[in-house]
């Protein structure tokens, strides 16, 4: 079986945020940079299907050269050979448009990538890649299970759970659970730098959308404490100032 994990990186969650050229463009000096999670449990997933010579695992990034270190991180968890479409990520259908035309002519079995990135949450890029592909997509899966063409994908609905079997190929976005990520061990850190790293020309996409600009949260208030026997003015301010009763 043919698997191509989608990888993108992402700020840590430690890294403070901040923007430049008039709020216009991410201020990446500074950053730390990780493989976004869900993807590292996609990746983790087709890891664990390909076990036991069951499997081949491609990661694909798109991205420029400072990205290489994130790639070599998922060759290190147990990916085969890896991938980078040598461009910037500008937005969904650019990144989308870049891995389809290169899955195109690899007749991939099974397609993963993360449910969504924790920087932009578009829950976009899969279902574009499938669109361009031609094949079925199902997003948000919390358990992927393959038994020979079939794939049984679970995932979790408004006030239960859905049950899906289709054919491959397929493009699935998961999400926790799918997958415990997989922790590079010794033997994966030295052997990922021997593993093909491929790097190619991205196509050319149409502009259809783009960020005019950036806006950080607003800072939270200030704490106002209340005496735990002055009940009449906690309702208060709950009703005049946090509106919610």
């Amino acid at each position: 079986m043919k698997i191509l994990v989608c990888i993108s990186q992402v700020p840590d969650t430690t890294s403070k945020i901040t923007f430049t050229d008039n709020n216009t463009a991410f201020n990446t000096a500074g950053i730390q940079f990780i493989i976004n999670p869900y993807d590292e449990i996609a990746l983790s997933k087709a890891v664990e299907l390909a076990e036991g010579g069951q499997g081949n695992v491609t990661v694909i990034h798109v991205g420029e050269a400072a990205s290489d270190a994130t790639i070599r991180k998922a060759l290190a968890i147990g990916a085969y050979e890896a991938v980078r479409v040598d461009a910037v990520p500008r937005d969904a259908w650019f990144v989308a448009n870049q891995i389809a035309n290169y899955a195109k002519e690899q007749s991939f079995d099974l397609i993963l990538t993360g449910r969504e990135s924790i920087d932009y949450n578009g829950v976009q890029v899969g279902s574009y890649i499938a669109e361009l592909l031609g094949i079925p997509s199902i997003a948000i899966a919390k358990k992927i299970e393959i038994n020979g063409t079939e794939a049984t994908i679970d995932r979790e609905i408004e006030g239960g759970k859905e049950v899906l079997s289709v054919s491959l190929p397929i493009v699935i976005g998961a999400a926790e659970g799918v997958a415990e990520p997989k922790i590079p061990n010794m033997r994966g850190i030295m052997g990922a730098r021997s593993k093909p790293l491929q790097v190619i020309s991205p196509i050319d996409v149409p502009v259809l959308s783009t960020i005019k600009q950036y806006e950080s949260p607003a800072p939270r208030g200030a704490v106002k404490l209340i005496e735990p026997d002055n009940v009449a003015q906690l309702v208060e301010l709950l009703h005049s100032e946090a509106k919610v009763i």
